[in-house]
């Protein structure tokens, strides 16, 4: 990469909705996620954690998340809602949008897939996990949720052997300006969190339709490997759940741990 990492430069690089953020940058961490949530009960304000090497990263339903030095982009951000947990349900699809968006920006096209994925041509770019805890002194008034983000940048083709599926590789932005790139998707981050408190999950529905992977497709969604339901993919609706089409009309799932596959 040809920035190294600073917080006091991510910091300055922030838009305005974003600039209330405790920029950290650590070079080695087990799990950023969980560092945060050790945290929580200390915080006084949001704060961004990014590793340079994340040694002990986690995925959806306690799968690892395997990342490289140098060849991904490791972190996690800390966000305080005026929101009971029940509340944040769909807080990993506007994490998804807000994603997809910043990368727009860097002419990075992605697409979007149920309920936590960012592909790139087809192939894994990012994987977004979102763990929330209560907040506040009387029960259920607030809560934190916290957006755990790894971004595969640059994974050589060994690596995408060692995960087991094809992870999207896209070198040159490691040449980027990494403050810039990650002062992008915090600022798109903290804007999109906003945003969710003020309307809900409503203002995300019709963006993340739009950016949807399988629109229209055939997909199966499985439990723990084993087929659940098998349809054309519809999308999401304003609560969050997948929708799809089957022979027996018309289905909505929510995420829980199950995981959807393009059919075949």
């Amino acid at each position: 990469m040809t920035q190294t990492l600073s917080s006091e430069r991510i910091a300055d690089l922030l838009r305005p909705a974003a600039q209330q953020i405790d920029v950290r940058v650590v070079e080695e961490t087990g799990s950023t996620n969980a560092d945060l949530l050790a945290a929580l009960p200390s915080l006084t304000a949001p704060r961004l954690l990014i590793a340079k090497s994340q040694t002990a990263g986690r995925g959806r339903a306690g799968r690892e998340w395997m990342s490289a030095p140098g060849r991904s982009l490791t972190f996690s951000l800390a966000w305080k809602f005026s929101l009971p947990v029940h509340a944040l349900v769909g807080v990993p699809l506007a994490v998804g949008v807000s994603i997809a968006e910043s990368l727009a920006m860097f002419n990075v096209p992605v697409r979007l897939k149920w309920p936590n994925d960012v592909l790139h041509e087809g192939r894994k770019l990012a994987g977004i996990l979102i763990e929330s805890a209560a907040a506040g002194h009387v029960p259920h008034d607030a809560s934190w949720a916290v957006a755990g983000i790894g971004i595969n940048i640059a994974l050589s083709d060994s690596m995408s052997a060692e995960i087991g599926r094809p992870v999207a590789n896209i070198p040159w932005l490691a040449e980027l300006d990494q403050d810039m790139l990650m002062a992008t998707l915090a600022s798109g981050l903290a804007e999109a969190l906003v945003q969710f408190e003020h309307e809900g999950l409503a203002a995300f529905t019709a963006r993340w339709n739009a950016l949807h992977a399988y629109t229209g497709q055939a997909v199966v969604i499985l439990d723990n490997g084993k087929v659940l339901h098998e349809g054309v993919a519809v999308g999401v609706d304003d609560i969050g759940r997948f929708v799809l089409d089957t022979p027996a009309g018309r289905k909505v799932v929510m995420a829980g741990d199950v995981s959807l596959r393009p059919k075949g």
